[in-house]
């Protein structure tokens, strides 16, 4: 006989899909990579078989996200053989941009599958003090 008790059988039945929705979205997030300059961020997202029209890129509160579907269908055929593959699936990738992005001025290209977002750094701010006048209240 086997003793269960509330902490017994059932997390060692959930224990190997602990994690499992982390691995599955990091699985069907398009693979990526950032950089800066002391002009700009980059970041590059790799999305093949995407056509540019499937791409939607928004900033939002400081936010960059790539939102997109994509869907591919090959067939081959042969003498005596027959193979069809297709592929579908949305993805959503999201950046949070550092303070001294200038979303506004935010460039994207798409070239060889990949999709190359360029986002300028705003102008450092001077360090001249500003003084300010005290009333009396």
């Amino acid at each position: 006989m086997v003793e269960t008790t509330q902490t017994g059988l059932w997390p060692h039945l959930y224990a190997p899909l602990k994690g499992l929705s982390t691995k599955l979205s990091e699985w069907l997030s398009p693979a990526s990579d950032a950089s800066s300059n002391d002009n700009a961020y980059r970041i590059s997202v790799e999305l093949p078989g995407v056509p540019e029209d499937a791409v939607e890129l928004t900033v939002d509160d400081g936010v960059l996200t790539v939102i997109g579907e994509k869907s591919e269908t090959r067939e081959d055929t042969g003498d005596t053989w027959y193979f069809s593959e297709r592929e579908y699936g949305a993805f959503r990738r999201s950046f949070r941009l550092p303070g001294d992005a200038d979303a506004g001025r935010a460039e994207a290209q798409m070239k060889d599958g990949v999709l190359q977002v360029t986002v300028p750094r705003k102008a450092p701010e001077t360090g001249k003090a500003k003084r300010i006048a005290v009333t009396r209240g």
